[in-house]
C-alpha cells in the first residue's frame, strides 16, 4: 500500500517541488494540497491521509493550530511533520507540544524529505538533528508537570535507560549493540515505554525526558 500524504503550504511553488520530490517514489502518493491551516485541518479529515507535511507560517489559521486540532482528533491517525527555519523554532517547539511526530528544515535535500515521510508513516518520529538541540533546550527549561513525574515513576529501569539513549539520539540499532539485546527487544522496551507515558512517539517520548529532567541538555540524566 502507498503512503498517503498531505501538502500544506501557502506557496503553491513550494508544494509543486515537494509533490514532484514525493511522487518520485513509488510507494509515495500526495493525495491533496492545502494553503492553509483550515484547508489542511478539513482535508485530514476528510481524506486521512498517513502524513502531512505542515507549514507553521501559513495566512488566516497557521500550521501550528492545524497541528492542534488535528492530532487531538482521537479518531484521526495522520501524523503531521513540521516543515520549518531556524529563525521559527519557537513555533516547532510549540508544535513538537502539541503532538507532530517531528520536523524537517525546508532546504532539506530530497532524499532526506521522502525519508522523513517514511520514518513518520512508518510509526516512528523525526526530529532534524541541526535543530534538536535548540528545541530541546526550550523544552528542558519549561516548569515540570507533577503527571509527567508520575507517569515516569511507572517506567522499569531498562525502559529508562532506553528512553534516555532515545534522548541522546540514538537508532535501535546503537540501542541493541549498547544494551547487548536484540533489536526486536529494543521496540518491545519503546513500544512499553510509550504506552506508559501516553505519547505517540519517539518525539513526544523524548520531549518528556527533557521536560521532567530525565535529560538535560549538555549533562548526564538524572537519577
Amino acid at each position: 500500500m502507498k503512503i498517503t500524504v498531505l501538502l500544506a503550504d501557502d506557496q503553491a511553488m513550494v508544494r509543486a517541488g515537494f509533490r514532484m520530490i514525493l511522487e518520485s517514489q513509488p510507494d509515495i502518493e500526495v493525495v491533496a494540497e492545502a494553503a492553509n491551516g483550515e484547508q489542511a485541518t478539513a482535508a485530514t479529515r476528510r481524506l486521512r491521509p498517513d502524513v502531512v507535511m505542515m507549514d507553521i507560517q501559513m495566512p488566516g489559521s497557521d500550521g501550528l493550530a492545524a497541528t492542534r486540532r488535528i492530532t487531538s482528533d482521537t479518531e484521526q491517525h495522520s501524523r503531521v511533520i513540521i516543515l520549518t527555519t531556524f529563525e521559527r523554532d519557537e513555533y516547532v517547539f510549540e508544535a513538537l507540544h502539541a503532538g507532530a511526530s517531528g520536523f524537517l528544515l525546508k532546504n532539506a535535500p530530497p532524499e532526506q524529505l521522502i525519508d522523513a515521510v517514511r520514518v513518520v508513516a512508518s510509526g516512528d518520529a523525526l526530529l532534524a538533528p541541526s535543530v534538536t538541540r535548540r528545541i530541546i533546550e526550550q523544552f528542558a527549561r519549561r516548569p515540570v508537570d507533577p503527571d509527567v513525574r508520575e507517569r515516569l515513576e511507572s517506567l522499569t529501569q531498562r525502559e529508562r535507560e532506553v528512553l534516555v539513549m532515545l534522548a541522546r539520539g540514538n537508532s535501535n540499532s546503537e540501542l541493541a549493540a549498547a544494551l547487548f539485546v536484540s533489536e526486536g527487544t529494543v521496540k518491545t522496551h519503546v513500544s512499553s515505554l510509550l504506552t506508559k507515558l501516553e505519547v505517540r512517539d519517539r518525539v513526544q517520548a523524548v520531549v518528556l525526558a527533557y521536560e521532567s529532567g530525565l535529560v538535560t541538555p549538555g549533562r548526564s540524566p538524572a537519577p
